[in-house]
């Protein structure tokens, strides 16, 4: 029975969405092939119909994962977002939480066609963080970048550096709540 073009679609999608969800908990090398595919409710063999190899899904699930970050993020002020972002449901939901924090480490051992992805998404948060920041202050747009990438940088760091912690750990908290009382003084 041959499989229509919209359910290849939605059984791609449920790829992408499972394994994006699976790297971020394990960890691009820590989850295999078969692990995820079984995951997603399929068999192993059915992967190279939709994928050309596993570096071609890290790149779509990096991608992927990026934009749903940019969708969470719509329409909050830069409070908001540093609220939400540097929080612990973020840091205790990794494989919901932003793929930055989960994979950046990840990425940087991964292919270019990976690091472009990441390097996309970054580009895009630096650019919602500046948009946001120049409502608040009117700075020249070289100072406003610098400060874009200071308020990423540091909320990403907050998050993965928090959880290298053992779990319900008084230091993960401090850090956390530390970084987040100095990055909303920035957001003022």
């Amino acid at each position: 029975m041959k499989v229509s073009k919209t359910q290849v679609k939605e059984n791609r999608d449920k790829i992408v969405e499972k394994a994006t969800q699976l790297f971020r908990s394990k960890g691009y090398d820590g989850v295999g092939i078969a692990e995820l595919m079984s995951s997603a409710g399929f068999t192993h063999g059915g992967f190279y119909k939709h994928f050309s190899s596993k570096t071609d899904l890290v790149s779509i699930t990096a991608k992927y994962g990026l934009e749903q970050v940019l969708k969470r993020i719509e329409g909050l002020n830069l409070t908001q977002f540093i609220e939400m972002y540097v929080s612990r449901t973020h840091r205790d939901n990794r494989d919901q939480g932003c793929t930055l924090t989960a994979l950046s480490c990840d990425a940087a051992r991964q292919p270019d066609e990976v690091k472009v992805e990441y390097e996309q998404g970054v580009e895009q948060l630096i650019q919602f963080i500046m948009n946001e920041r120049a409502k608040q202050a009117s700075l020249e747009t070289a100072e406003l970048r610098k400060q874009a990438i200071n308020i990423l940088a540091q909320s990403v760091g907050a998050i993965a550096l928090s959880r290298s912690c053992p779990d319900q750990s008084t230091l993960s908290d401090e850090i956390l709540e530390s970084c987040k009382e100095s990055l909303l003084k920035l957001a003022d």
